[in-house]
Protein backbone atom coordinates (compact mmCIF):
# COMPACT_ATOMS: atom_id res chain seq x y z
CA UNK A 1 0.00 0.00 0.00
CA UNK A 2 1.32 3.45 -0.92
CA UNK A 3 2.29 5.85 1.83
CA UNK A 4 0.20 8.91 2.74
CA UNK A 5 1.63 11.74 0.64
CA UNK A 6 2.10 15.38 1.62
CA UNK A 7 3.73 18.40 0.02
CA UNK A 8 6.67 20.02 1.80
CA UNK A 9 7.89 23.51 0.79
CA UNK A 10 11.61 22.74 0.99
CA UNK A 11 13.30 19.35 0.99
CA UNK A 12 16.55 20.73 -0.42
CA UNK A 13 19.44 19.45 1.66
CA UNK A 14 17.37 16.87 3.56
CA UNK A 15 19.35 13.85 4.81
CA UNK A 16 18.59 10.58 6.52
CA UNK A 17 18.01 11.19 10.21
CA UNK A 18 16.93 14.82 9.83
CA UNK A 19 13.85 16.01 11.68
CA UNK A 20 11.35 17.93 9.55
CA UNK A 21 8.13 19.70 10.46
CA UNK A 22 5.06 19.87 8.25
CA UNK A 23 2.83 22.86 9.01
CA UNK A 24 -0.01 24.85 7.47
CA UNK A 25 -2.72 23.18 5.42
CA UNK A 26 -0.61 20.07 4.81
CA UNK A 27 0.19 19.70 8.50
CA UNK A 28 -3.46 20.16 9.41
CA UNK A 29 -4.51 17.52 6.90
CA UNK A 30 -1.95 15.07 8.28
CA UNK A 31 -2.80 15.67 11.94
CA UNK A 32 -6.50 16.49 11.97
CA UNK A 33 -7.87 14.67 8.92
CA UNK A 34 -5.54 11.70 8.52
CA UNK A 35 -4.93 11.54 12.29
CA UNK A 36 -1.41 10.22 11.80
CA UNK A 37 0.29 8.93 14.93
CA UNK A 38 3.92 8.38 15.97
CA UNK A 39 5.46 5.40 14.22
CA UNK A 40 3.46 5.73 11.00
CA UNK A 41 5.29 6.31 7.72
CA UNK A 42 4.68 9.10 5.22
CA UNK A 43 5.99 10.35 1.89
CA UNK A 44 6.94 14.03 1.63
CA UNK A 45 7.23 15.59 -1.84
CA UNK A 46 9.24 18.74 -2.58
CA UNK A 47 6.78 21.47 -3.60
CA UNK A 48 8.11 25.03 -3.12
CA UNK A 49 5.70 27.79 -2.16
CA UNK A 50 6.70 29.49 -5.41
CA UNK A 51 6.37 26.80 -8.11
CA UNK A 52 8.68 26.83 -11.12
CA UNK A 53 9.72 24.74 -14.09
CA UNK A 54 12.74 23.49 -12.13
CA UNK A 55 11.70 20.28 -10.39
CA UNK A 56 14.26 17.71 -9.27
CA UNK A 57 11.61 15.25 -8.16
CA UNK A 58 12.87 15.32 -4.56
CA UNK A 59 11.04 13.25 -1.98
CA UNK A 60 11.67 11.73 1.42
CA UNK A 61 10.23 8.73 3.17
CA UNK A 62 9.83 9.48 6.85
CA UNK A 63 8.42 8.20 10.13
CA UNK A 64 6.10 10.31 12.26
CA UNK A 65 7.92 11.38 15.43
CA UNK A 66 5.20 13.46 17.06
CA UNK A 67 2.26 15.78 16.44
CA UNK A 68 1.84 19.25 17.89
CA UNK A 69 -1.55 20.86 18.20
CA UNK A 70 -3.85 20.55 15.20
CA UNK A 71 -1.49 21.38 12.37
CA UNK A 72 2.10 20.34 13.02
CA UNK A 73 3.52 16.97 12.05
CA UNK A 74 7.10 16.23 13.08
CA UNK A 75 8.85 13.44 11.18
CA UNK A 76 12.28 11.83 11.05
CA UNK A 77 13.70 11.20 7.60
CA UNK A 78 14.29 7.53 6.77
CA UNK A 79 15.38 7.91 3.15
CA UNK A 80 15.88 10.63 0.55
CA UNK A 81 15.29 10.12 -3.15
CA UNK A 82 14.71 11.85 -6.47
CA UNK A 83 12.49 10.69 -9.30
CA UNK A 84 14.29 10.89 -12.68
CA UNK A 85 12.83 13.20 -15.30
CA UNK A 86 10.46 11.31 -17.61
CA UNK A 87 11.20 10.78 -21.28
CA UNK A 88 9.46 12.31 -23.06
CA UNK A 89 8.68 15.28 -20.85
CA UNK A 90 5.14 16.34 -21.75
CA UNK A 91 3.89 19.92 -21.77
CA UNK A 92 0.13 20.32 -22.13
CA UNK A 93 -0.90 23.55 -23.84
CA UNK A 94 -4.49 23.67 -22.69
CA UNK A 95 -6.96 26.02 -24.34
CA UNK A 96 -8.82 27.62 -21.44
CA UNK A 97 -12.06 25.70 -20.83
CA UNK A 98 -15.27 27.05 -19.38
CA UNK A 99 -15.27 27.50 -15.60
CA UNK A 100 -16.32 24.13 -14.24
CA UNK A 101 -14.19 22.21 -16.72
CA UNK A 102 -11.06 24.30 -16.33
CA UNK A 103 -9.77 22.70 -13.14
CA UNK A 104 -11.07 19.28 -14.22
CA UNK A 105 -8.75 19.39 -17.23
CA UNK A 106 -5.76 20.02 -14.95
CA UNK A 107 -6.84 17.36 -12.48
CA UNK A 108 -7.18 14.61 -15.10
CA UNK A 109 -4.01 15.52 -17.00
CA UNK A 110 -1.95 15.65 -13.80
CA UNK A 111 -3.17 12.20 -12.80
CA UNK A 112 -2.12 10.95 -16.25
CA UNK A 113 1.38 12.44 -15.95
CA UNK A 114 1.51 15.97 -17.42
CA UNK A 115 4.76 17.73 -16.52
CA UNK A 116 3.82 21.32 -17.37
CA UNK A 117 0.72 23.31 -18.25
CA UNK A 118 0.49 26.40 -20.43
CA UNK A 119 -2.85 28.20 -20.42
CA UNK A 120 -3.74 29.02 -24.02
CA UNK A 121 -6.13 31.82 -24.95
CA UNK A 122 -7.10 30.22 -28.24
CA UNK A 123 -9.15 32.19 -30.76
CA UNK A 124 -12.33 30.22 -30.08
CA UNK A 125 -12.05 30.05 -26.29
CA UNK A 126 -15.33 30.95 -24.62
CA UNK A 127 -13.58 31.68 -21.33
CA UNK A 128 -11.43 34.81 -21.30
CA UNK A 129 -8.59 35.47 -18.85
CA UNK A 130 -7.80 39.16 -18.71
CA UNK A 131 -4.88 40.65 -16.79
CA UNK A 132 -7.00 40.90 -13.64
CA UNK A 133 -8.42 37.39 -13.77
CA UNK A 134 -5.35 35.45 -14.93
CA UNK A 135 -3.29 35.37 -11.68
CA UNK A 136 -6.15 33.95 -9.61
CA UNK A 137 -7.09 31.48 -12.33
CA UNK A 138 -3.50 30.24 -12.56
CA UNK A 139 -3.38 29.83 -8.78
CA UNK A 140 -6.42 27.55 -9.06
CA UNK A 141 -4.70 25.54 -11.79
CA UNK A 142 -1.56 25.19 -9.69
CA UNK A 143 -3.54 24.19 -6.60
CA UNK A 144 -5.41 21.59 -8.64
CA UNK A 145 -2.14 20.23 -10.03
CA UNK A 146 -0.76 19.90 -6.50
CA UNK A 147 -3.90 18.18 -5.24
CA UNK A 148 -3.97 15.74 -8.15
CA UNK A 149 -0.24 15.04 -7.80
CA UNK A 150 -0.78 14.10 -4.15
CA UNK A 151 -3.78 11.92 -4.98
CA UNK A 152 -1.85 10.05 -7.65
CA UNK A 153 1.30 9.76 -5.48
CA UNK A 154 3.45 11.76 -7.87
CA UNK A 155 6.80 13.09 -6.73
CA UNK A 156 6.89 15.77 -9.42
CA UNK A 157 4.26 18.51 -9.35
CA UNK A 158 3.42 20.11 -12.73
CA UNK A 159 3.96 23.84 -13.14
CA UNK A 160 1.15 25.96 -14.61
CA UNK A 161 1.82 29.29 -16.34
CA UNK A 162 0.47 31.62 -19.02
CA UNK A 163 -1.92 32.58 -20.44
CA UNK A 164 -0.56 32.95 -23.96
CA UNK A 165 -2.38 34.05 -27.08
CA UNK A 166 -1.77 32.04 -30.23
CA UNK A 167 0.78 34.61 -31.42
CA UNK A 168 2.58 34.47 -28.06
CA UNK A 169 2.44 30.68 -28.10
CA UNK A 170 4.13 30.57 -31.50
CA UNK A 171 6.94 32.76 -30.15
CA UNK A 172 7.26 30.55 -27.08
CA UNK A 173 7.44 27.33 -29.10
CA UNK A 174 10.28 28.81 -31.17
CA UNK A 175 12.42 28.93 -28.01
CA UNK A 176 12.08 25.21 -27.30
CA UNK A 177 14.91 23.00 -28.51
CA UNK A 178 14.62 19.36 -29.56
CA UNK A 179 10.87 19.63 -29.35
CA UNK A 180 8.04 17.56 -30.84
CA UNK A 181 4.81 19.53 -31.15
CA UNK A 182 1.44 17.90 -31.76
CA UNK A 183 -1.97 19.51 -31.97
CA UNK A 184 -5.00 17.32 -31.40
CA UNK A 185 -7.47 17.86 -34.21
CA UNK A 186 -10.49 15.90 -35.39
CA UNK A 187 -9.60 16.30 -39.08
CA UNK A 188 -6.03 15.03 -38.69
CA UNK A 189 -5.03 12.02 -40.77
CA UNK A 190 -2.18 10.79 -38.56
CA UNK A 191 -2.90 8.92 -35.33
CA UNK A 192 -1.09 9.26 -32.02
CA UNK A 193 -0.29 5.56 -32.26
CA UNK A 194 1.86 6.11 -35.35
CA UNK A 195 3.80 9.35 -34.83
CA UNK A 196 7.23 9.54 -33.12
CA UNK A 197 7.08 10.49 -29.44
CA UNK A 198 10.80 10.71 -28.67
CA UNK A 199 13.90 11.91 -30.51
CA UNK A 200 17.52 10.78 -30.56
CA UNK A 201 18.53 13.56 -28.19
CA UNK A 202 20.86 12.66 -25.35
CA UNK A 203 18.52 14.39 -22.93
CA UNK A 204 14.80 13.96 -22.43
CA UNK A 205 12.59 14.82 -25.39
CA UNK A 206 10.32 17.82 -24.95
CA UNK A 207 6.89 16.82 -26.24
CA UNK A 208 4.21 19.50 -26.49
CA UNK A 209 0.51 18.67 -26.78
CA UNK A 210 -1.87 21.39 -27.91
CA UNK A 211 -5.46 20.89 -26.77
CA UNK A 212 -8.08 23.08 -28.43
CA UNK A 213 -11.13 24.74 -26.86
CA UNK A 214 -14.78 23.65 -26.84
CA UNK A 215 -15.32 25.37 -30.18
CA UNK A 216 -12.36 23.67 -31.80
CA UNK A 217 -9.35 25.11 -33.59
CA UNK A 218 -10.23 27.14 -36.67
CA UNK A 219 -8.50 26.66 -40.06
CA UNK A 220 -6.48 29.88 -39.86
CA UNK A 221 -5.31 29.20 -36.32
CA UNK A 222 -4.41 25.63 -37.22
CA UNK A 223 -2.40 26.86 -40.20
CA UNK A 224 -0.53 29.28 -37.93
CA UNK A 225 0.31 26.48 -35.53
CA UNK A 226 1.48 24.23 -38.35
CA UNK A 227 3.83 26.93 -39.60
CA UNK A 228 5.26 26.98 -36.07
CA UNK A 229 6.00 23.26 -36.29
CA UNK A 230 2.85 21.72 -34.82
CA UNK A 231 1.73 18.47 -36.45
CA UNK A 232 -2.00 17.61 -36.33
CA UNK A 233 -2.85 14.19 -34.88
CA UNK A 234 -5.99 12.45 -33.70
CA UNK A 235 -6.63 10.09 -30.81
CA UNK A 236 -9.40 8.04 -32.40
CA UNK A 237 -12.80 8.29 -34.07
CA UNK A 238 -14.42 9.96 -31.05
CA UNK A 239 -14.26 13.71 -30.49
CA UNK A 240 -13.33 14.25 -26.84
CA UNK A 241 -14.16 17.12 -24.53
CA UNK A 242 -11.34 19.61 -24.04
CA UNK A 243 -11.20 18.64 -20.34
CA UNK A 244 -10.48 14.96 -21.05
CA UNK A 245 -8.45 15.07 -24.27
CA UNK A 246 -5.07 15.61 -22.61
CA UNK A 247 -5.64 12.76 -20.18
CA UNK A 248 -6.40 10.32 -22.99
CA UNK A 249 -3.40 11.51 -25.03
CA UNK A 250 -1.10 11.17 -22.02
CA UNK A 251 -2.33 7.64 -21.43
CA UNK A 252 -1.49 6.74 -25.02
CA UNK A 253 1.95 8.34 -24.67
CA UNK A 254 2.52 6.49 -21.41
CA UNK A 255 1.81 3.14 -23.05
CA UNK A 256 3.89 3.87 -26.14
CA UNK A 257 6.97 5.11 -24.27
CA UNK A 258 8.88 4.19 -21.12
CA UNK A 259 6.91 6.71 -19.04
CA UNK A 260 4.69 3.85 -17.85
Amino acid sequence: MSLPTFLHPDLTGAHQGDVLTLTGAEGRHAVTVKRLAPGEQVLLVHAPDTPSLVDDGLFVEATVHETRGKDELVVRVDAVGATPAPNPRVTVVQAIPKSERSELAIDLATQAGADEFIAWQSDRCIAKWDAKKAPKALQKWQAQAQSAAKQSRRTRVPFAHGPLTTAQLVQHLATREDCLIYVLHEDATDSIKDVPLTTDAATSTDLVLLIGPEGGIGPEELATLQKAGAHPIKLGPEVLRTASAAMVALAAIGVRTNRW
